[in-house]
């Protein structure tokens, strides 16, 4: 598990470096994640899976853009408890059971999903900010305000989909 990790974290940190853009450089730039970079008035496109495009900025002349997996998870949510209000989660923010935010396992930190409740259909749009559940079946923790709109309160636990909305 722990190997796992460190090779993990290094094609993180590898990631990382192939995204610093080079001043002047009209080439397009691709990592795993699909992101894009081209110049102001570059009209190519990039490939890559069937994803929607987040959203775009501009930086010192490049244009950054970056895809979306559109990865689908189903299983388990739960939501945190009021006594972890105001700790830190492992992003290093502290916990707000009032912001629509969440836990997963992999997904980077900034991470827009959706989870969507499958017995009622109901849906909220959260930001992954810390780790975790570490229960098995479980695939997000919400927090309150955001177990509050998918109307879970009363369960605890529901049946779910996440879907990957965009990542940072």
């Amino acid at each position: 598990m722990r190997i796992r990790t460190c090779k993990a974290m290094a094609a993180m940190l590898l990631a990382a470096v192939a995204l610093v853009a080079v001043p002047g450089c009209t080439s397009e730039k691709k990592t795993s994640k699909q992101t894009t970079y081209r110049s102001v008035g570059s009209a190519s496109k990039s490939s890559g899976t069937s994803s929607a495009t987040a959203k775009g900025s501009t930086s010192k002349g490049k244009v950054t853009t970056r895809k979306t997996s559109g990865k689908v998870e189903k299983g388990e949510a739960s939501y945190y408890a009021d006594k972890f209000h105001g700790r830190a989660t492992a992003s290093g923010e502290k916990y707000d059971k009032t912001k629509l935010t969440g836990a997963h396992r992999t997904l980077p930190f900034g991470t827009i999903v959706r989870v969507t409740n499958t017995a009622n259909g109901k849906s909220v749009d959260i930001r992954i900010n810390d780790r975790g559940p570490f229960k098995a079946g479980r695939v997000v923790d919400l927090s309150r305000a955001a177990a509050e709109k998918v109307d879970m309160i009363k369960s605890g636990v529901i049946k779910c989909t996440v879907e990957v909305i965009s990542q940072p």
